[in-house]
């Protein structure tokens, strides 16, 4: 996608660096871009867009080609102006139907085709010598967010009809926030193995985040089965909307593929589920762990997992464990957040546990909120979870527990810490207890030195993890 020079060391330079004009010194062999960050940014971006949107035009083309009964209005202009309105909805963008209203509960799995060119685009970035940091990896996915945005802004333009238009503010902020988060995942990922990645990254942002990270994946994996198990108890209302679509060899496949783009909204409806306020499906619904609510839905088989009936979905014993797992998840993020980077402070430790479990409620109430939408101006105009509530009540169940099981794990981390440092202080070599594993005059293992423990301080910018906890040798010496 671009030329690279690679510049030979000059005589009087050391073996191991070489001198571009104009440049600081870089490593032999480093590779120097020969076009500026924006520009790169927009090719790769021009080039991911154009590339998704290819897929999908040729896919329109050839079902108008097969299939010109299916409505394609327009002619080729209106089967180019498909493939447009079928690549926004791939970014999430929804789209207002002349006598329908607006279609908002669009599928997220959709936003896989997207992210994955961006990504690519993204490690295209630093394999170009654009991103050699982490510190480079903002402006670089800003290089390739930017033009991406002006594009999908310039389809939803271009795809408009008088029956279907797209929403211009939601094209490019969509597109814009996909191409930064897959951009700068790409770019990230480019420089190293995740391993060597997340040792790059100071010990205190990396708590916060692999603490957010633990707690999702428990969510997001506790969701997936309870969903599968609704979706168990409920086979044989799923059989029966089956055979109600008689969909055929063809439509079974393209349904199957339907169910998959879904299967991440129904993952956070059951998250929201597990953590109380639940979701709707039309005005005047709920489905909530203490009952369901629900009027006519829509022949789609995945909706067959839907409980009904105002009783719970669940027994009793099996509903604590569903209602228990937010509270779990918390708590392994306070846990990572103090076992990743203790902190001396006692007060400080509920602090960031506090702010790791109030990071994760924000992601969820996001995904709460892309993950529903409107079908229409009828009985289905509100479809989903509230994003307020679900994130609202995330932040008391999961940043409340993060914040006290943090305090309570860095207090036994320090805790453990002074008993061994009071264990060492109380041996000298040739001291017959030193032989028997106590410290000096302790009556057990775990008593205390009879001086005065030395300062404690613990290394947050070291590259063990800030496990290291040293001991200070300029502590006030204890007055005779």
């Amino acid at each position: 996608m671009g030329i690279v020079r690679v510049v030979p060391p000059r005589e009087n330079d050391s073996p191991r660096t070489r001198r571009i004009a104009g440049q600081p010194a870089q490593p032999a062999g480093a590779l120097v871009p020969t076009r500026p960050m924006l520009m790169a940014g927009g090719v790769a971006a021009i080039a991911a867009a154009g590339g998704g949107l290819a897929v999908l035009a040729t896919l329109t083309l050839f079902g108008f080609i097969t299939a010109p009964h299916v409505g394609l209005g327009g002619g080729l202009a209106g089967a180019l102006r498909s493939a447009g309105l079928l690549w926004l909805v791939a970014h999430h963008v929804e789209v207002t139907v002349r006598g329908v209203g607006r279609i908002g509960l669009l599928p997220l799995g959709l936003v896989l085709l997207p992210a994955v060119l961006i990504e690519r685009a993204g490690r295209w970035m630093t394999h170009e010598g654009h991103v050699t940091s982490l510190l480079q990896v903002v402006p670089a996915a800003l290089s390739i967010a930017l033009p991406y945005a002006l594009f999908t802004g310039a389809v939803a333009v271009a795809s408009s009809t008088p029956v279907a238009v797209p929403s211009l503010w939601q094209a490019a902020m969509m597109g814009f926030l996909i191409a930064l988060l897959a951009g700068a995942f790409g770019a990230a990922r480019g420089l190293a193995p995740w391993r060597r990645l997340a040792g790059r990254v100071p010990p205190r942002p990396r708590s916060v985040i692999l603490g957010m990270l633990a707690a999702l994946a428990v969510l997001a994996a506790c969701g997936a089965v309870l969903g599968a198990a609704s979706l168990v108890i409920h086979l044989s209302a799923y059989r029966a909307a089956v055979t109600a679509l008689n969909p055929g060899a063809v439509g079974s496949v393209l349904l199957l593929l339907a169910s998959l783009c879904y299967l991440p909204n129904s993952v956070i409806w059951a998250i929201a589920y597990m953590l109380g306020p639940g979701f709707a499906f039309g005005i005047g619904t709920a489905v909530s762990p203490s009952g369901s609510a629900l009027g006519a839905i829509p022949a789609f088989p995945m909706l067959a997992a839907l409980p009904v009936g105002s009783a719970a979905a669940f027994p009793a014993w099996l509903g604590f464990f569903v209602l228990v797992t937010p509270y779990l998840a918390g708590a392994l993020a306070g846990l990572m957040t103090v076992r990743i980077a203790p902190t001396p402070s006692l007060e400080a430790a509920p602090l960031w546990g506090l702010l790791t479990g109030t990071l994760t409620a924000v992601v969820i109430g996001f995904c709460a909120k892309i993950s529903g939408g409107p079908l229409g101006a009828g009985r289905l105009a509100s479809v989903g979870p509230a994003a307020g509530e679900v994130g609202l009540v995330a932040v008391l169940e999961i940043g409340v527990t993060a914040a006290l099981v943090a305090g309570a794990a860095n207090w036994l981390i320090i805790r453990h810490h002074v008993r061994r440092l009071a264990a060492v202080a109380g041996r000298e070599p040739g001291d017959p207890a030193a032989a028997s594993g106590r410290p000096r005059g302790a009556a057990g293992p775990l008593a205390r030195a009879s001086s005065p423990l030395p300062a404690l301080i613990v290394d947050e910018t070291d590259d063990a993890g800030g496990h290291r906890i040293h001991v200070n040798p300029w502590a006030e010496e204890p007055a005779d």
